[in-house]
């Protein structure tokens, strides 16, 4: 899978993924990725040795009080999303399937205009994370957006600007951006986008309806 895949993720992204930094939806978007790319999968394992290794020099300290009371309550938590080896078969790697509760022809699609259909997994304060499937030569309503945005491909392929990101790949964008996704010709394009914050569009319709979908 990796040789397939030119569009990877940032050193920053991993780096707060192995310490344990991200929100629920973008590590789901991390480990997701990790179960598709050798390659990024080999940088986080390399960094969680680093830190290791800083964890064994570090002199050890006193517990404050109350934090075994505060470890044991944290067992009840949902976990982050790990990033088990990558299950064969199936359009959703084995992470995220897990958060959908099925594969792709099994889940309840919103139906979000013409072409485009989503699913809800995580709607957080710090960031929401859908699932979208976008019909072959349909486009994402022009927009901007008020934090990080990151789309992971998961079938089909689709092209912003000169950019062309299939299954694997990684886009991400932040406030300076504006675009236009359009899915290429073909198949659905299947995708997990994680945002922080709600988009910014340019058109009256997608503004008008925006607080329907809540993106």
């Amino acid at each position: 899978m990796t040789d397939t895949i030119t569009h990877h993720l940032t050193d920053d992204l991993l780096a707060r993924y192995c310490a344990g930094e991200l929100s629920e939806g973008f590590s789901l978007a991390v480990a997701t990725h990790l179960s598709l790319c050798d390659a990024c999968r080999a940088r986080a394992e390399a960094l969680d040795a680093v830190g290791g290794a800083v964890l064994d020099a570090t002199p050890p300290a006193p517990l404050a009080r109350g934090a075994l009371d505060r470890a044991l309550a944290g067992l009840d938590e949902r976990p982050s999303p790990a990033a088990p080896p990558p299950r064969c078969g199936g359009v959703l790697p084995a992470p995220l399937r897990d958060y959908a509760g099925g594969e792709v022809d099994s889940l309840r699609w919103r139906n979000m205009g013409p072409g485009v259909e989503s699913l809800l997994l995580i709607d957080a304060p710090e960031g929401s994370a859908r699932l979208f499937r976008i019909r072959g030569g349909s486009e994402l309503p022009d927009h901007g957006h008020r934090g990080t945005e990151l789309t992971l491909v998961l079938s089909g392929a689709f092209r912003d600007g000169d950019a062309r990101f299939a299954r694997g790949d990684v886009e991400i964008a932040d406030e300076t951006m504006q675009h236009t996704p359009i899915a290429e010709p073909g198949a659905p394009c299947i995708c997990l986008a994680v945002t922080e914050g709600r988009l910014r569009f340019r058109g009256l319709l997608p503004r008008l309806a925006q607080p329907f979908f809540g993106v």
